[in-house]
């Protein structure tokens, strides 16, 4: 399962996915891109089946795994990958609705799908699975005005350290993969001027999603015994070490 998956990362790691042999669903709350994904993604053999979910509604969650059950008797692969970056600007002009729909989606939504697949990957036979977290670079230092969305890359290492733990005994594995400047639609702003923590704007590099979703597929394919706990993938000369 790839959440998130009408565009962007997501659409990439699920067309790396199907190319590799596996049965993808496609989570995503517009049905035209998750569409488009499916199409993008079918090959002759693996099925492609996207279910427009909102992530931050449980109820639609319960439906979407339900989905994969009722098709597939099991689920072996999560990759939790919806996500926002909301609005930017400074802290002190934040909204509580624009820090809540961050939230909501970033960390809340990522938690539901969670359970869930921890729930189904813990009760079905052979046991276990693996989920794969998309953290960012976010997880690790700040951009200027980005309070909400950096919170809650930051609290996703917490999820991915506690699922980790919690999954040993069932043969659930869990890891994260902290992506920097992949070139999507959310990171469009980069290869025409972003704020710097100096206060100048500049352009930034960027890499194909393609590479990162190369990356996901690898450490889908390890067996349960092994984990890749955390990997990150970054344009390499992109502005994260050192200092600036």
């Amino acid at each position: 399962m790839v959440t998130g998956a009408g565009s962007g990362i997501g659409r990439a790691v699920a067309q790396e996915l199907t190319a590799a042999g596996w049965h993808v669903v496609l989570a995503g709350r517009r049905p035209e891109a998750l569409e488009a994904t499916a199409r993008q993604s079918r090959t002759d053999g693996p099925a492609v089946v996207p279910v427009p979910t909102d992530v931050t509604r449980p109820g639609q969650v319960d439906a979407l795994f339900a989905t994969v059950r009722d098709r597939f008797g099991r689920l072996d692969l999560l990759f939790n990958n919806a996500g926002t970056f909301g609005r930017s600007g400074p802290l002190e002009e934040l909204s509580y609705d624009d820090w809540r729909t961050v939230v909501d989606v970033n960390l809340t939504g990522s938690f539901l799908c969670a359970q869930a697949a921890f729930r189904a990957m813990k009760e079905q036979d052979p046991q276990g699975g693996r989920i794969i977290n998309n953290g960012s670079i976010s997880a690790h230092v700040p951009r200027p005005h980005s309070i909400a969305y950096t919170a809650t890359k930051h609290a996703m290492t917490g999820l991915t350290k506690s699922l980790s733990l919690d999954g040993r005994p069932y043969r659930i594995a869990c890891g994260q993969i902290d992506i920097g400047n992949a070139a999507t639609e959310m990171t469009g702003r980069m290869q025409t001027g972003i704020l710097q923590a100096d206060g100048r704007t500049a352009v930034e590099p960027v890499m194909d999603a393609a590479d990162v979703a190369r990356t996901v597929v690898h450490m889908a394919s390890l067996p349960l015994e092994a984990n890749v706990q955390f990997a990150t993938v970054m344009a390499t000369n992109m502005p994260y070490i050192g200092r600036g």
